[in-house]
C-alpha cells in the first residue's frame, strides 16, 4: 500500500510540474501574440497574422510531451504556444512577424511559413492537410534508412482540413504502414466561417478515425491537464508500435480566421458556451484549486517582463511602466534598442552614479526618493 501511495504522489507531482511548465508557454504565447496582434493593426506588419487565442492549452500540451532532437513537430498557424514550448526562439517569430532579414525566413516572409527541418520542425506549407504527408515522410524515410529508433512524428491541423483530400492520402497511407504518427486536430467549430454541421456529416469528429483503422481520442480543449493526458497517453501509443494516433480537441476560437477577421458568423451563445472557456483562466483556476502553487505565483508569470519586452528588459516596476508607454507608440524590436536598460536615478546614466556611493545601488528613474538632493547639496 505504502508503495502504491508513493507512486502516486510521484504521478501527481510530476503531473503538476508538467502543467505549470506547459502554462508557462501558454502565458508566453497569449503575451507575444497579443503585442503581435497591436502591431499587425498599428499597420507595422504587412502580411497576415494567425493567433491562437483559445487554443494555447491543446497546442502547447501536444510539443510538451515531444521529445526535442528525436521527435518531429510540425504545427500550423494557431500553434505558437506548441512552437515555444517545443523551443522556438521568441524573437525568431518577432523577427518573421516585422520582416526582418535576421529572421528565419530572411524577411521574405511574413507570416507563419518558418521551421527548423534540422532540428525535427519542417518549414510549415499553407495548404490545408499538407503537412500530414510531410512529416510521414520523413518517418517513412527514417524507417527506410533504419533510423527511426524510438522517435514519432506529430502534426496540427484544424477541423476544415479533415475536409480535404490531402488528409485523406496521407492519413490513409500512415494508416497502412503503421507509422508512429500523431495528427492534433483543432476542432475549433470553424473552417474560416463555415461551422463544423457544413463540413462533416459523422456525430463527432473523432468518428473519422474509425474509417481508417487508427486510435482517435476526443479531449477538451479547453482544460489543460485533459490535453496533457490525452496526448501523453496517444504519444505513448504510437511510440510503442501502435500506429497513427489521431487526438482531437474541442474548443472554440476566440478570435477571427486571422487578425484582419471580427468573426461576426460566432454567435454570442457559443462563446458563452463550454467550448467559449478561455483556457488560460480555466488553467489557471484548475492549477489555484489543486494547490500546485499560489495566485502570486501565476501572477509573476503574467508579469514577466523578460517574457513581454525580451529586448532591453526593463529593470524595475517604474521602468517598466515608462517602457509601456513608450512601446505603445513604438512598438518594432529596433525602437527598442534605442531604450536603455541601465540603472538609473533621476534619468542620469551609470556613470554619473558613481559620482555618489548612495547612488550606486539604486534604480530610480523619476528620482523620487532623491527628492532632496538639490537641497542638500546647498
Amino acid at each position: 500500500m505504502a508503495n502504491s501511495a508513493n507512486q502516486e504522489e510521484k504521478s501527481e507531482n510530476d503531473l503538476s510540474e508538467v502543467v505549470l511548465n506547459t502554462f508557462r508557454w501558454m502565458i508566453l504565447a497569449r503575451t507575444f501574440e497579443d503585442r503581435i496582434s497591436n502591431i499587425y493593426r498599428s499597420g507595422k506588419i504587412f502580411g497576415g497574422v494567425y493567433v491562437g487565442k483559445g487554443q494555447e492549452a491543446f497546442s502547447a500540451s501536444m510539443a510538451i510531451n515531444l521529445v526535442k532532437g528525436q521527435d518531429i513537430y510540425s504545427p500550423l498557424i494557431r500553434d505558437m504556444a506548441g512552437r515555444a514550448a517545443f523551443g522556438e526562439p521568441l524573437v525568431d517569430a518577432a523577427r518573421t512577424y516585422l520582416g526582418s532579414s535576421n529572421g528565419p525566413t530572411k524577411g521574405r516572409d511574413g507570416n507563419v511559413h518558418r521551421g527548423y527541418p534540422r532540428e525535427g520542425m519542417p518549414t510549415m506549407i499553407s495548404h490545408l492537410g499538407a503537412m500530414i504527408s510531410v512529416v510521414s515522410g520523413i518517418l517513412f524515410a527514417r524507417r527506410i534508412k533504419g533510423t527511426i529508433n524510438n522517435s514519432v512524428g506529430a502534426t496540427s491541423i484544424g477541423d476544415g482540413a479533415t475536409s480535404t483530400g490531402a488528409f485523406h492520402e496521407a492519413l490513409n497511407l500512415a494508416a497502412v504502414e503503421k507509422l508512429p504518427l500523431i495528427v492534433s486536430i483543432a476542432n475549433n467549430q470553424f473552417a474560416y466561417s463555415t461551422p463544423t454541421s457544413k463540413q462533416f456529416a459523422c456525430n463527432e469528429l473523432v468518428d473519422k478515425a474509425i474509417g481508417y483503422g487508427v486510435n482517435g481520442i476526443s479531449v477538451d480543449g479547453t482544460d489543460l491537464v485533459d490535453c496533457i493526458q490525452g496526448f501523453r497517453e496517444c504519444i505513448e501509443k504510437a511510440r510503442s508500435g501502435g500506429g497513427p494516433q489521431i487526438v482531437i480537441g474541442n474548443l472554440l476560437r476566440l478570435s477571427g480566421h486571422g487578425e484582419h477577421d471580427d468573426a461576426p458568423y460566432i454567435s454570442e451563445e457559443m462563446k458563452k458556451s463550454k467550448l467559449g472557456l478561455d483556457c488560460l483562466n480555466k488553467s489557471g483556476k484548475r492549477i489555484l484549486d489543486e494547490g500546485w502553487c499560489s495566485q502570486s505565483d501565476i501572477d509573476d508569470m503574467f508579469k514577466n517582463a523578460k517574457f513581454t519586452f525580451p529586448f532591453q528588459t526593463p529593470m524595475s516596476k517604474e521602468e517598466y511602466y515608462y517602457r509601456s508607454i513608450f512601446e505603445s507608440h513604438f512598438p518594432s524590436e529596433t525602437a527598442a534598442k534605442t531604450v536603455p536598460s541601465v540603472p538609473s536615478v533621476a534619468c542620469s546614466t551609470p556613470i554619473a552614479l558613481e559620482w555618489d556611493k548612495s547612488f550606486k545601488d539604486m534604480n530610480d528613474p523619476s528620482g523620487r526618493s532623491v527628492s532632496n538632493v538639490h537641497l542638500d547639496s546647498y
